[in-house]
């Protein structure tokens, strides 16, 4: 095996954030995704199961620029069981949450909601079913 066949999962994601309050409020109170730890005001750490989702201003480290406004520079997706799929949809919407596609069961046998954080990137809840 090589050294890069040792890789076996990913630790954690970073989302170059173009508003972080935004964020941080979208993450931690609409998400409710329990805050890991604050190394400072431009890093924020969330634990979402084994993984940790790090919020960043963009540009940050490497400079480069944030995409556009209304620009999707990601996607996530969520894995639920099949009966919470509908219940995120529900408790999403009502906090205000628009969703982009509505509960969708589809033939390559997933259950999906798409909506999008405040920066626009594309989040998915979805269940195998």
């Amino acid at each position: 095996m090589t050294a890069l066949g040792e890789i076996r999962q990913i630790d954690y994601t970073v989302i170059y954030a173009r508003d972080m309050p935004a964020m941080r409020h979208f993450y931690e109170t609409v998400m409710e995704f329990p805050l890991q730890r604050v190394l400072s005001e431009r890093w924020v750490e969330y634990r979402v199961g084994s993984l940790t989702l790090a919020l960043t201003p963009g540009g940050g480290r490497f400079g480069d620029p944030p995409p556009p406004q209304g620009a999707a520079s990601l996607q996530l997706a969520f894995r639920v069981s099949p009966p919470a799929v509908a219940a995120c949809a529900a408790a999403l919407q009502a906090k205000g949450v628009e969703l982009v596609t509505p509960l969708t069961d589809h033939s390559f046998g997933h259950r999906t909601i798409f909506f999008r954080d405040p920066d626009g990137n594309v989040l998915e809840i979805y269940a195998e079913i």
